[in-house]
């Protein structure tokens, strides 16, 4: 059951402004609001998100113009890292996923997530949600015995419980209707998904390489909507002063777009979390998207993504693998990658 209390977080959440203006201000402002995020800990307020956490590392390093095998430098000081949270995603009280993701917009992760499986065709068959964060021994004894056979014994429940505080747990309980319930338990298959993994938890080639066909776009409608290298670069400058929690931390990736001169920027641990979070943002406030920048690689999960979604192109600030560039050509989504101070290399819609 979803509380008023919830509720009004939810409202706030899906009235979020994500331009440039107000991410600027997430990031400078820690938190005058409880549910902006933090980037550090903020201990005095347990439903501030952290995005970063600090940590005492020790930097071995050798002098500048001065190479000494013997005689390197230490440097003790705090390092900051970014959070990486298991995210549990509960279908109409179904266990469904497990995503390593950072802790923020999970909203927009879970729709965008869902909408990438094919689980829903628009947001509106989303009826409800409610996002928990396990912080207490309480908390964590309620999900573990909503979650594990209940004859299994003590032990278990223990050693569960201790392995579980070692992360940042967040559940995120979706209410589908009926027509798409129907459709997960018809698929009855549960999927891990791990940072970066890309497919990983998939089995089955048919669900790896999907039929993607109904959503193929007009190769010369691409072309003619090609971005251009000027654009792309403006976009590029503007996700370098902006994306705060990879300055930070330098372990996040960011999926952007542009509407009018704002720039519209999700981060994440993982680059296809990343894309998930602005595929739900566009869902949830019904954009049309033109172009997405991604600050990873391009790789063939990406590109799945972004077909099903129906956006025309696709840039990476790194390369895209052969079956990213085969299957976008196939299917209509224009690819571009190595975007960098002053180039970018097409590879479809050319």
């Amino acid at each position: 059951m979803i509380t008023e209390h919830t509720k009004a977080l939810v409202d706030n959440l899906s009235k979020t402004d994500t331009s440039s203006a107000s991410v600027s201000n997430v990031a400078t402002d820690i938190v005058n609001k409880a549910q902006s995020p933090a980037l550090t800990d903020d201990l005095s307020s347990p439903s501030v998100t952290p995005l970063a956490r600090t940590h005492l590392a020790q930097k071995h390093y050798y002098p500048s113009n001065h190479y000494d095998s013997h005689h390197s430098l230490i440097e003790s000081k705090p390092a900051s890292l970014a959070v990486e949270a298991a995210v549990a995603i509960v279908i109409n009280g179904v266990h469904y996923a497990v995503l390593m993701a950072s802790p923020y917009q999970l909203e927009y992760l879970a729709v965008g997530f869902l909408f990438s499986e094919g689980l829903i065709q628009y947001s509106h068959e989303l009826l409800d949600w409610e996002v928990t964060q396990l912080t207490d021994m309480t908390s964590y004894e309620s999900f573990i015995q909503g979650s594990t056979d209940k004859n299994s014994g003590t032990d278990i429940f223990e050693q569960s419980l201790a392995q579980l505080q070692d992360y940042d747990v967040y559940i995120v309980e979706l209410v589908l209707n009926q027509r798409c319930h129907q459709r997960i338990q018809a698929q009855k298959r549960q999927l891990a998904g791990r940072t970066g993994c890309g497919m990983c938890g998939i089995t089955g080639l048919t669900q790896a390489l999907p039929d993607l066909s109904a959503y193929h776009q007009e190769m010369e409608h691409t072309k003619s909507i090609a971005p251009h290298l000027s654009y792309l670069l403006q976009m590029r400058q503007k996700i370098d002063t902006m994306q705060h929690t990879h300055q930070l931390t330098g372990a996040v990736h960011a999926a952007a777009t542009m509407q009018g001169d704002d720039l519209y920027l999700f981060e994440d641990v993982g680059r296809h979390n990343a894309l998930d979070k602005l595929i739900g943002w566009q869902l949830r406030d019904k954009v049309d998207v033109e172009c997405v920048l991604m600050t990873s690689r391009l790789s063939i999960e990406l590109v799945q993504k972004s077909i099903r979604s129906r956006i025309p192109w696709l840039v990476g600030m790194s390369a895209p693998t052969s079956t990213a560039v085969r299957v976008a050509e196939r299917y209509g989504l224009g690819l571009a990658g190595f975007l960098r101070d002053n180039r970018v290399t097409y590879y479809t819609g050319i």
